[in-house]
């Protein structure tokens, strides 16, 4: 039974899968390379949970007893009492790696070692460890907190066990689990991030100003945010970073990343978290 996650990357993704666990009644152990990460993620989350207070989702009891359920830590040494592992680091897959070759070495046997990644190979990230039927994707959409959708994938290995235990853990988080194969940027990035590619090639030719794209996109579409709006919260780096798993494995030019979006990255124009992509923040 799972009773503590483990949650690898305090980040603004890390964060807000640790803070859904804890609001769920997990005991939570975040993780991170230096306390000021930690610190951030922490501050995410009292952020996050003191908006649904306001919202009246949650009480102040709910609120705290939340924020009283995660444990912080610098070691992977703290996941040896972990029954379930999430990685949330950023979208690098050597990093990755490292990762789950810590966690493989330091996890107790049969506990599952879940990626976030958005778009890297699940097969790959398994075959580094000595548990790969115990290796599984669980990409969850940002903002964790609001947002449905978990995208479950196999890697070659994945045993049946593993998806079912993930799916079971993902309908307990209130999430609705949606399966996809181990395939460049899976179900979600395979179709948004060219959209939000072609959208930066408008921006790059003239077409349109960024606020005439995502108007149009928003008012003509019934999107809820534009491309680019979007593009600047899930990361710029992230979505170039998504964008050369796809073109490198499909070998196909349509997921060729914009020079822009290269530029911007670049020039530390990263969206939200830099206050500066397409807009200013």
């Amino acid at each position: 039974m799972i009773k503590k996650v483990g949650v690898v990357g305090a980040g603004q993704m890390g964060a807000g899968i640790a803070q859904v666990a804890a609001m769920n009644g997990f005991s939570v152990i975040l993780n991170d390379v230096s306390g000021a990460y930690l610190k951030g993620g922490i501050e995410r989350i009292e952020k996050s949970l003191s908006s649904f207070l306001k919202k009246g989702r949650i009480t102040e009891q709910e609120k705290e007893a939340a924020l009283g359920q995660i444990q912080t830590t610098l070691e992977i040494k703290a996941f040896e009492t972990a029954d379930f592992v999430v990685e949330a680091v950023i979208e690098d897959e050597a990093l990755k790696v490292n990762v789950f070759k810590h966690l493989d070495e330091t996890c107790k046997p049969g506990v599952i070692l879940a990626t976030n990644t958005s778009s890297i190979s699940i097969t790959r990230i398994a075959a580094a460890t000595k548990r790969s039927p115990e290796v599984i994707g669980m990409h969850f959409m940002n903002p964790v907190p609001l947002m449905e959708l978990v995208e479950i994938i196999r890697g070659l290995s994945t045993s049946d066990k593993t998806f079912e235990t993930t799916r079971e853990l993902a309908v307990t988080l209130k999430k609705t689990p949606v399966a996809a194969n181990d395939s460049p940027g899976f179900i979600s990035n395979r179709i948004l991030m060219p959209m939000i590619n072609e959208a930066i090639l408008a921006l790059y030719e003239g077409v349109g100003t960024a606020e005439a794209i995502d108007s149009v996109m928003k008012l003509g579409m019934n999107h809820p945010m534009g491309p680019l709006e979007l593009a600047d919260l899930i990361g710029l780096d992230t979505c170039l970073s998504i964008l050369e798993v796809l073109h490198e494995g499909f070998g196909d030019p349509k997921y060729h990343p914009c020079p822009l979006l290269r530029k911007y990255v670049d020039a530390g124009y990263l969206g939200r978290k830099t206050g500066r992509g397409f807009y200013t923040y």
